[in-house]
């Protein structure tokens, strides 16, 4: 590795780079993206304590008066009564509502909400008539949350699994440290996003900002308008049949196809130069940087 000149590296290709610096040969271990279990097999898709809810079974709760605490709590009470539908009105900007729900439940929110919405989830579909703010999503682990209006920066920050959709704008930094599940974003999203993504997929049917899938070490990213950069090791790849298909089946369920299809949609990838970096000279980490 040490013996190949500067000169030369540069006349490469970024994919004859990567195999020259012998980059390329890592294998992903962990998780994998098929399906692992048997849907029917119920006691594997809950937690031991969660409890029992009846989706026919409904409430409303009018926040107005209440803060954060209070309604999250309020939340977990009618859960434990066996409410399976939650409407939260008037919720003002709030702050981290509706976070740590790991069950079942239809959780609809009549309005906008604060930052660090329905984070750390584990099964709920959540959907939120108005806008969110920073972080919409952290580390959620299934489940749906379906945004009808923009959202702020970090949307679906260190994300893990299930869907996360925006139909509007998202800010900068969406799905940084992502590492599985699906982010789909109806409009443009700002910088870097993607940053540091491990795994999962993210869909933008608008324009991507500057940087776009920086230091990023696997996973796609779909775009359907023009991105202004691309970051350090973020590539274009082949956008394959399997990947229309996929793309149309998963914008069709959420009423977000665009009129003209997705012929028209950019995939990219790692390039997987950063995968060994520590083991790099200086100079060719000056190549890649």
């Amino acid at each position: 590795m040490a013996s190949l000149k500067s000169e030369e590296l540069k006349k490469m290709t970024q994919e004859e780079r990567a195999n020259a610096l012998g980059m390329t040969s890592e294998q992903l271990t962990g998780r994998s993206m098929f399906i692992e279990f048997d849907p029917d097999a119920e006691e594997r898709m809950t937690y031991p304590w969660a409890p029992e809810v009846d989706f026919n079974k409904r409430s409303e709760i009018d926040v107005n008066d209440m803060n954060t605490t209070e309604v999250n709590n309020k939340i977990r009470e009618l859960m434990d009564e066996g409410y399976g539908t939650i409407v939260i009105k008037n919720p003002r900007g709030m702050h981290s509502l509706g976070v740590g729900i790991l069950s079942r439940l239809n959780l609809i929110i009549e309005g906008s909400i604060g930052y660090f919405g329905v984070g750390l989830i584990d099964g709920p579909n959540v959907r939120i008539n108005g806008r969110v703010g920073w972080s919409c999503g952290e580390n959620m682990m299934s489940g749906t949350v379906i945004i009808n209006k923009n959202a702020g920066s970090t949307f679906g920050a260190a994300i893990r699994g299930g869907d996360l959709v925006c139909r509007g704008s998202v800010g900068s930094r969406t799905g940084i440290d992502m590492k599985g599940g699906t982010i789909i974003v109806g409009g443009d999203t700002g910088a870097l996003s993607g940053f540091m993504m491990q795994r999962g997929r993210m869909i933008v049917c608008g324009n991507a900002g500057k940087n776009l899938g920086d230091s990023m070490y696997d996973g796609t990213i779909f775009v359907g308008g023009e991105i202004e950069s691309l970051g350090v090791d973020a590539v274009l790849g082949d956008f394959s049949e399997n990947d229309k298909g996929w793309l149309e089946r998963k914008l069709k369920q959420y009423d977000l196809f665009p009129q003209k299809g997705v012929a028209s949609f950019k995939k990219i990838v790692a390039g997987k130069q950063l995968w060994n970096y520590d083991n790099l000279e200086p100079t060719e980490k000056k190549l890649i940087l």
